[in-house]
């Protein structure tokens, strides 16, 4: 086995709250799924293990086939359990090389980053212990806001040392996607832009055409 290939274009980590509950955390993922989501992080700091992994394979059955890898968020060592694809870890939770060596060489793992000091800090690990960065918060959010407010200049610093692929979290919308392509983001993650909106494939939708479109504007 080897690790699988990510597009962060449109990565939805889900709220339990936001979407209304389990069951509707469930059919937000199928219905952003059906829409063009390219990657998907199950994020419920509430629930107990035992239903965080019940959770965890209702979304991995309705991910089957779709080419669409699930992530969980902090809990490394129940990737296994669900049959999740890997995992993303905070600067405050479980460290990469730990995390790397409960999750095995195969498995994705996510890093969130708020500066380039956190950058040279993961590359001292090694080059191939995470796979990914997840800069943020791009804006104020009201689903993290610990998180504080980066703002673009801070990511595109991020972005600009990283050697590994970005994407932007934090209030992120579709009109953010041609700022983030610019400085050279691979992706936007978003929480609210999905979960919880009256039309979750519409909403999917409009920030897939417009990181598309954002794409094809930069290479013109």
């Amino acid at each position: 086995m080897s690790r699988p290939d990510l597009d962060l274009s449109v990565y939805l980590v889900t709220d339990t709250g936001q979407c209304g509950g389990p069951d509707a955390v469930v059919e937000t993922v199928r219905r952003a799924a059906g829409a063009g989501v390219t990657l998907v992080q199950l994020r419920d700091h509430d629930l107990s293990d035992e239903d965080f992994v019940t959770l965890g394979r209702r979304l991995v059955e309705v991910l089957a086939g779709t080419g669409v890898p699930l992530l969980v968020d902090d809990r490394v060592h129940l990737v296994a359990p669900i049959g999740a694809q890997g995992a993303h870890v905070g600067q405050s939770d479980l460290g990469i090389v730990e995390a790397r060596a409960v999750l095995g060489p195969d498995a994705v793992l996510g890093l969130s980053a708020q500066s380039p000091e956190h950058v040279a800090a993961a590359l001292a690990a090694g080059p191939d212990v995470v796979d990914y960065l997840g800069v943020g918060a791009l804006h104020e959010t009201g689903t993290k806001p610990e998180a504080g407010d980066l703002g673009l200049a801070r990511v595109a610093e991020v972005t600009a040392v990283s050697p590994w692929p970005v994407c932007a979290i934090g209030g992120v919308k579709a009109v953010d996607a041609d700022d983030l392509v610019r400085v050279g983001c691979d992706g936007m993650s978003v929480v609210s832009a999905i979960c919880g909106q009256p039309d979750v494939a519409a909403a999917t939708r409009e920030l897939v055409e417009a990181w598309d479109r954002a794409q094809r504007r930069a290479r013109s």
